[in-house]
């Protein structure tokens, strides 16, 4: 009997294998080196030879093969970042990645100029680095398709942070009644993260104020203290920035920090006790 050579797929850090038939996860390719055998190839029949012996001088039968599995798969990747920066449109999600990191993100001032996810790799306090990935900007109804909708919100399933982006100006995209406010504008994107994942809603979050260099056209200092009582009241720390003179942008890249060390030493005290918080 001789044996099949296998087949190996190589995919990116990060990918999902999943059965299209019955929807179930095959593999959570998380780490590097991971490998899952998806379908097992079927046993080697044997010839006639085989079963020979001194008294079966020829043999006149053999055992069979049997056919090895056969899967309709769907792969799906998420990527793998520390922080995720979220928010609406121009929110200035890509300008604050090209001056943090060796990223270079299609930046222009109308919306939705970032089609794709973008990450970059940020260098942190102690000699340290994290990943950061640049999320397409949401707006209401982004959980039900509209916009870029749900292509990308899946990714933020992965990041230890959130970093959310307000633009403190006149924002295009009103509702029915009229301008957004800065409280309504945090308060769409976390309905959106809800109505697509409740869990997204759990991870620790740093709100940003962006654009600061703009003092001039800013939004009334009212509005500002109305989203620092509502974050206040959630526990959600506000900073303010500009990534335009770097205002604001070592303390920002500090406050991440300090989160996402937190989070990897719990991870790492979860996998000492034998949990594997990759696995659930």
């Amino acid at each position: 009997m001789s044996k099949g050579n296998d087949v190996i797929a190589r995919i990116p850090v990060g990918t999902q294998v999943f059965d299209v038939d019955t929807g179930e996860c095959l593999a959570d390719l998380t780490h590097h080196g991971m490998q899952a055998v998806i379908c097992k190839g079927g046993s080697g029949g044997f010839g006639n030879t085989r079963f020979a012996s001194s008294t079966r001088q020829a043999p006149d039968f053999a055992n069979p093969g049997l056919p090895g599995d056969e899967r309709n798969l769907r792969l799906s990747l998420k990527l793998m970042a520390d922080v995720g920066l979220l928010g609406f449109p121009n929110a200035g999600k890509s300008t604050l990645l090209s001056r943090v990191s060796a990223a270079k993100p299609k930046i222009a001032d109308y919306p939705f100029t970032t089609l794709i996810p973008q990450l970059g790799v940020v260098r942190a306090p102690e000699g340290k680095s994290f990943v950061m990935a640049d999320i397409p900007g949401l707006i209401e109804g982004a959980s039900e398709g509209i916009g870029l909708g749900v292509r990308f919100l899946k990714h933020l399933e992965r990041v230890r942070v959130l970093c959310h982006l307000i633009e403190p100006l006149p924002y295009d995209f009103a509702n029915e009644e009229g301008k957004l406010s800065l409280v309504q504008r945090y308060e769409t994107i976390r309905k959106e993260l809800a109505a697509f994942n409740p869990e997204l809603c759990e991870l620790p979050e740093i709100v940003v104020l962006s654009k600061m260099d703009l003092l001039s056209q800013v939004e009334s200092e009212e509005e500002i203290q109305a989203l620092e009582q509502t974050l206040a009241a959630q526990h959600v720390r506000l900073l303010r920035m500009s990534a335009a003179t770097g205002e604001g942008i070592h303390e920002l890249v500090t406050a991440l920090w300090v989160i996402i060390a937190g989070a990897k030493k719990s991870e790492k005290d979860d996998k000492t006790l034998g949990f594997d918080p990759a696995r659930g």
